[in-house]
Formats: C-alpha cells, sequence, structure tokens
C-alpha cells in the first residue's frame, strides 16, 4: 500500500486500539468500531499530519482505510 496508508494506520491505531488482524485496506471505519469521537480525532490528525481536510461528514462508517488513503492522496495531489 501507500506511504499515505501506512501513515493513516498508524494514526487509526494510535488512537483506536484495533486488532492488527483487522487492519486491511478493504476494512470500513464501521468495522472497526470507530465511534465518534475517535472520527473526529483522525480528521484532525489527517490534516496536522498530512496537510488534508477531510470533513467527519466524509469519516463515515462504510469508508475503507483504502478509500479514506485514496481521498488524502487525491486532495494531497491537487494541493500541491
Amino acid at each position: 500500500m501507500t506511504d499515505t496508508y501506512e501513515r493513516l494506520v498508524a494514526v487509526l491505531t494510535g488512537l483506536h486500539d484495533v486488532p492488527p488482524a483487522l487492519i486491511r485496506p478493504e476494512a470500513t471505519l464501521g468495522e472497526l468500531d470507530v465511534d465518534s469521537l475517535t472520527t473526529v480525532e483522525i480528521g484532525i490528525r489527517v490534516e496536522r499530519d498530512l496537510g488534508v481536510d477531510v470533513g467527519d461528514d466524509e469519516l463515515q462508517p462504510d469508508l475503507t482505510l483504502g478509500g479514506l488513503a485514496a481521498l488524502v492522496d487525491s486532495r494531497r495531489a491537487t494541493t500541491v
């Protein structure tokens, strides 16, 4: 996977106790039991660490980790 994906996994595991076996690109935030507070924190960390604004409304339970990485990558590409 991409560097962005790896960085997102690091953010998620730093904020939320996720069993390593569940972390994969096709895992959704809902499958990982990410709650609303963690969702807000993910958005803050993505903006701070990756320089991309991802709204809380975009971090829906059906969003996959791979999908989030692709979203961040696409926004990073447009800001460069």
